[in-house]
């Protein structure tokens, strides 16, 4: 079964975003900032695909968060793993920036459980079939 980590503060949204993901099979995690993040990766879970929100507490941001994993040794396993921003951030240049920092797609919230699911099965399709968008 194909693995998602979610990582945003607020409950409401893990939730939500689990619930999705359940109802198309996929096992989820969810933590609520970027140590307990970091720390799920460090103990060398099987993740396929990452949804995260830029703003997070205790001083790291998503943004942090994927230039760690795209960068540091530490890793290594993640380092093509997908990750897909959701955050409230919607200026052009927020996003310019996510995707420079080495995320692979974007939503804004809110956004419809559509537009979620089809960017999850698009990434997660990619990696069983290896193809690249």
């Amino acid at each position: 079964m194909q693995k998602v980590l979610v990582v945003d503060d607020s409950k409401s949204q893990q939730l939500l975003v689990s619930g999705l993901l359940k109802a198309i099979g996929l096992e989820v995690i969810r933590v609520e900032d970027g140590k307990t993040a970091l720390n799920k990766l460090k103990e060398g879970e099987n993740i396929n695909l990452i949804i995260m929100d830029i703003v997070l507490p205790n001083k790291i941001s998503g943004l942090d968060i994927c230039r760690q994993i795209r960068n540091d040794q530490e890793y290594q396993q993640y380092k093509k793993v997908p990750i897909v921003f959701c955050s409230q951030k919607d200026q052009k240049f927020d996003i310019f920036w996510a995707l420079r920092q080495g995320g692979n797609d974007y939503l804004t919230k809110p956004y419809s459980p559509t537009d979620l699911i089809n960017i999850v099965r698009k990434y997660l399709d990619e990696a069983v079939t290896g193809e690249n968008s």
